[in-house]
């Protein structure tokens, strides 16, 4: 399983996320220029000493990610969603696409990928989750149609 971040702006947002993926042998992917450095003092702290557990990688941009991995199944989070996370089959090497916290992801994109665009049921009122809770509640139902990734040691 693949999370994906889309210009992160928070920096222990995304450790906590590092965090996350550490733990559940989810790999990690940043996209585009961050909101942060990634020596951030925030982010290290909240990664703790997940780091050396994670697999993250850079990209420029969602072009080059989707070049890198043509084959592959991309779920873009947002509100504007038509169906829920939990209508969704996942497999073990699907993409889950999370946007920046100040604006998520850009209306085009969702207009082009409309089809795999998946939301988090909220209230009307609400704004927004935090971007690690909402990685977490997606991933770990992706984790559980898939046998919480049946080939990696979770205890």
């Amino acid at each position: 399983m693949h999370v994906v971040l889309v210009e992160p702006e928070i920096p222990y947002n995304t450790g906590n996320i590092v965090r996350t993926c550490a733990s559940t042998g989810t790999e990690l992917h940043l996209v585009g220029p961050l909101g942060f450095s990634m020596r951030d003092k925030y982010l290290i702290r909240a990664g703790l000493d997940y780091w050396e557990l994670a697999k993250v990688h850079r990209h420029r941009s969602l072009e080059e990610l989707w070049g890198q991995y043509p084959d592959s199944v991309f779920y873009y989070t947002s509100k504007k969603g038509s169906k829920f996370y939990t209508e969704v089959k996942y497999n073990p090497n699907d993409f889950l696409v999370f946007g920046k916290e100040t604006e998520g992801l850009p209306e085009s994109l969702l207009r082009e990928k409309k089809d795999y665009v998946i939301r988090i049921p909220m209230v009307k009122e609400a704004r927004c989750l935090n971007l690690s809770n909402a990685v977490a509640i997606v991933l770990y139902e992706a984790l559980r149609q898939n046998n919480f990734n049946a080939g990696v040691q979770l205890v």
